[in-house]
């Protein structure tokens, strides 16, 4: 059977930086529309210590979502060295499609992945685009879809993308539009049967109970807003608590799956939503295997300066440290990760892979 490894990867980071600092002049209310009168630099700094969010990119006005995710895919597709033509698959994850600023309204006609194929020039009628909607762990799951058709002899080659313009659908009025940023990863996925390489098993969970509303859309928190405007809201605290949860144990399954020992892990690419809490999800990884400390540098974190862009964190980590922009991390062939991730739906997925 062939194995499904990832051979390029690419990642697009926006140009616009917002620091904490720019959102000192900020008024934030809470959910039942009352002014916090804490002073908003304050809230920055409250906000930094639990999150670890120094800054986060934003999109340019000239861009949107599919344009993120072009970029990255040409930066994907050139680290390969494929013939674009080649490619029978293009799985786009996203959540809200393209967004143009300084509007709130969902563009997905066409799909952002057709659009991303028809910026990439691609004539090929048997390659076949389409988006899938699964919170932030969106991107994971393009990878284990295209592992699945690659095993199931469908493909040969795919490319996955995860990008997000979050900066487009945020609420400035609420305290938590801060976690937010916007980015693009992309990589490109083949069969090969030449070594040891690949996907070597993936974990997947779904609760969809109450916890399918701990993120969910709805009205800005300032007193006169039009209810009729939707946007990005979320319960942090069960978000929170959901993860510290379930995603430790989605983790150990996908490793226990693969039949490898958490010792062999070099490093888990994790979901970039709070510092914390990702330090909280290693940790509690490690005890259910009976072990106090994980080992120095098995954590990449983008977070501090790229924010959490949704189904582009885990894409945009892997991308950086494989190509050695991250001096701390290394990774070679032979090194086993795990990508992990968590988010809306409540959906949590991990993928084992042998560089």
């Amino acid at each position: 059977m062939s194995l499904s490894v990832i051979t390029g990867t690419g990642s697009y980071i926006p140009s616009v930086i917002k620091t904490n600092r720019d959102f000192g002049a900020h008024d934030f209310y809470d959910v039942d529309s009352k002014k916090i009168d804490t002073p908003a630099p304050v809230v920055a700094e409250k906000f930094q210590s639990i999150t670890g969010i120094e800054e986060r990119r934003y999109a340019s006005s000239d861009l949107n979502a599919s344009d993120l995710a072009t970029y990255a895919s040409l930066n994907a597709i050139a680290d390969a060295g494929v013939d674009p033509e080649t490619i029978d698959q293009i799985i786009f994850a996203h959540n809200f499609g393209n967004v143009e600023k300084h509007t709130i309204q969902t563009d997905v006609l066409p799909a952002l992945a057709s659009r991303v194929k028809h910026n990439l020039g691609i004539r090929n009628p048997n390659c076949i685009p389409y988006d899938i909607l699964f919170g932030c762990p969106g991107w994971v799951q393009g990878l284990i879809q295209a592992d699945a058709y690659i095993k199931a002899g469908v493909a040969k080659k795919c490319l996955v993308i995860g990008g997000e313009t979050l900066s487009r659908v945020l609420d400035n009025y609420d305290r938590d539009s801060m976690i937010f940023s916007d980015g693009a990863g992309a990589c490109i996925v083949e069969a090969s049967q030449q070594n040891n390489s690949g996907i070597l098993s993936a974990a997947v969970q779904a609760h969809c109970g109450e916890e399918a509303y701990y993120l969910y859309m709805g009205k800005s928190n300032f007193p006169q807003s039009d209810p009729r405007i939707r946007y990005i809201k979320m319960h942090g605290r069960k978000v929170y608590e959901y993860a510290m949860k379930y995603v430790p144990a989605a983790i150990k399954e996908c490793i226990d799956k693969a039949g490898i020992s958490i010792n062999d892990v070099r490093k888990v690419f994790l979901h970039q939503a709070n510092e914390k809490m990702d330090e909280g999800i290693c940790a509690r990884l490690f005890k259910l295997y009976g072990l106090k400390e994980l080992p120095p540098y098995f954590m990449p974190m983008s977070i501090h300066k790229f924010g959490n862009s949704s189904v582009a964190t885990v894409p945009t980590l892997f991308d950086l440290v494989r190509k050695g922009t991250m001096p701390e991390h290394h990774i070679q062939t032979g090194d086993v990760v795990v990508f992990a991730s968590v988010g809306a739906g409540m959906n949590i997925n991990a993928v084992c892979y042998r560089m």
